[in-house]
C-alpha cells in the first residue's frame, strides 16, 4: 500500500464530500453560510474523517463512510471557530487564515459554530435514517464524545486549568476529552459502519484514546518548538495563558517519549483489531511525526 497516495485520496473524497454534503455559501442566510465553509474549506488535514474512512475499511462493508466522515469533520470546525473566539483563546490565525471571527464578526462566527455543531448531528440521523439503528449508534457516539463530559467538558477543565495549579490528572483528563474523545469517536463510528463486534469496536476505542493523547502531546510540543508559519496558528499561546500541557509539567524530552509510548500502544490495538489495518499503523505514526 502507497500510504501517502491512499491519504491523499482519502483526503480528496473529504473535500468532495464537504462540497456536496454541506450547504453552500448561496443558502440563505448567506453570510452564515459563508463563514461555515469559509472554516471548513480553510484546508487542514483532515485527519478525523480520514480515521473514519480508514476504521471503515478495516472490514467489508456495505455502508457509506463519507457522511459520518464529513460530520466528524463539521464538529471539529466548530470547536476550532469557538475556541478562537475573544471569550476563549482570542487567536487571530488558524490554518494559515484569519479565524473566523476575524473573517467576519465575532457573532457570525458564534452562530457559524452553532450551526456546524447541530448540522453535524443532523447528517447522521438524515443519511444514515435507512439503517435506523447504525444511526442511533452514530449519533450517540458522536453527540457523547462531544458533550459536557468529553469536548464541551475537556474545554471547560482547559479553562479553569489556567487558573490552577498543573497535575497529572487534570492534564489527563483535559487532553483525554478536548482532543482524544472526538479522535476515537472517528475511529469508532468507522467501524460501527464497518459492522464491527463489539469487541473489535472496544479495541479501537482503547486505541483512539492512546491515538488523541499522543496527537495532543505532539500539539503541545509543537506550540512551543514550532513557529506561525509552519503550523498555521499561533504559537507560544499555550505558555502565555498558562495552559496545562505535557511540556509544562513533563518536559520536551518526557513528553516526546510519552507520546512515542501512546502511539505504540494505539498501534498495538490496531494490530490486535485486525483486518485491513495497514493505513492506520501508518496513520498513527504519521499523526506522531507531523510537523504541523
Amino acid at each position: 500500500m502507497d500510504f501517502k497516495a491512499t491519504l491523499k485520496e482519502y483526503q480528496e473524497r473529504v473535500e468532495a464530500s464537504i462540497a456536496s454534503l454541506v450547504p453552500n455559501t448561496k443558502t440563505r442566510p448567506a453570510v452564515l453560510h459563508e463563514a461555515m465553509r469559509y472554516s471548513l474549506d480553510a484546508g487542514g488535514k483532515r485527519l478525523r474523517p480520514c480515521l473514519v474512512l480508514a476504521a471503515h475499511a478495516l472490514f467489508e462493508s456495505k455502508n457509506d463512510p463519507m457522511p459520518a466522515a464529513v460530520s466528524i469533520e463539521c464538529m471539529h470546525t466548530y470547536s476550532l471557530i469557538h475556541d478562537d473566539l475573544p471569550c476563549m483563546d482570542d487567536s487571530d490565525l488558524r490554518r494559515g487564515k484569519p479565524s473566523c471571527h476575524k473573517q467576519f464578526d465575532e457573532e457570525t462566527a458564534l452562530l457559524a459554530g452553532d450551526a456546524l455543531l447541530t448540522y453535524s448531528l443532523w447528517m447522521l440521523a438524515h443519511n444514515y435514517r435507512e439503517t435506523p439503528k447504525l444511526a442511533n449508534d452514530l449519533v450517540c457516539e458522536l453527540g457523547k464524545a462531544s458533550g459536557s463530559e468529553h469536548l464541551i467538558g475537556g474545554q471547560m477543565e482547559d479553562l479553569l486549568g489556567e487558573r490552577a495549579t498543573p497535575t497529572v490528572e487534570s492534564l489527563d483528563f483535559i487532553h483525554l476529552n478536548k482532543t482524544a474523545a472526538l479522535i476515537t469517536c472517528s475511529l469508532v463510528m468507522g467501524l460501527r459502519l464497518a459492522d464491527a463486534s463489539d469487541e473489535k469496536v472496544e479495541l479501537i476505542r482503547n486505541a483512539g484514546r492512546h491515538l488523541g493523547l499522543a496527537f495532543q502531546i505532539i500539539d503541545d510540543i509543537l506550540d512551543e518548538t514550532s513557529d506561525a508559519e509552519t503550523m498555521g496558528k499561533p504559537v507560544g499561546a499555550d505558555e502565555e495563558n498558562k495552559k496545562m500541557t505535557y511540556p509544562s509539567l513533563y518536559g520536551l524530552e518526557k513528553s516526546r517519549k510519552k507520546a512515542q509510548e501512546h502511539t505504540a500502544e494505539a498501534i498495538r490495538y490496531f494490530d490486535e483489531i485486525g483486518g485491513n489495518n495497514t493505513l492506520l499503523i501508518e496513520l498513527a505514526k504519521y499523526m506522531e511525526q507531523r510537523i504541523h
